[in-house]
């Protein structure tokens, strides 16, 4: 989309990895949420009201609240990161929500229909994934790639490659 400018915000246990990656994939600014005391203030401050769209992929009540009190009046916050346990049902900021006539719609993901247009968009390089990888792993390694997500530390996605 022309002129979209993307923010990215990253929790303070990840480092300086995150930030170059999200640069190189073409974010406008980084934010590390770890050397910041608002942190939707501070998106306000760089989009100059809010943003307009805000996506909540992690699926923590922090990341959904300040994802949504970020965002500018009229804006739209999709949450795709799946919250639960005893995180299920965040308290989003409804005061803003309804003082803002804020949008927020949730996602699964991908519907079914829609995979022969991405994977078009995939094999044409318009979209391009493997960017997102920031490492591959032997299937036995998965079972601790899945046990160490709670502590993400890395710049992506893993991805099991080899079945051996």
């Amino acid at each position: 989309m022309p002129n979209t400018k993307t923010i990215s915000v990253n929790r303070p246990r990840a480092a300086a990895k995150p930030n170059n990656r999200a640069r190189s994939l073409g974010a406008c600014a980084v934010i590390d949420a770890a050397h910041v005391n608002d942190l939707a203030q501070a998106v306000r401050d760089i989009t100059h009201g809010g943003a307009h769209v805000s996506i909540d992929a992690l699926g923590s009540p922090e990341t959904c609240f300040n994802a949504v009190s970020s965002l500018r009046k009229r804006g739209r916050h999709v949450q795709v990161g799946l919250l639960v346990g005893d995180n299920r049902t965040p308290p989003p900021p409804m005061d803003r929500v309804v003082a803002h006539e804020l949008e927020i719609p949730g996602s699964h993901g991908i519907q079914a229909h829609a995979y022969p247009a991405i994977l078009a968009m995939i094999a044409s390089g318009k979209l391009q994934p493997e960017k997102l990888v920031d490492r591959a792993v032997r299937l036995a390694e998965g079972i601790q790639a899945l046990h160490n997500m709670d502590s993400f530390t890395g710049a992506g996605i893993t991805v099991i490659d080899r079945f051996d």
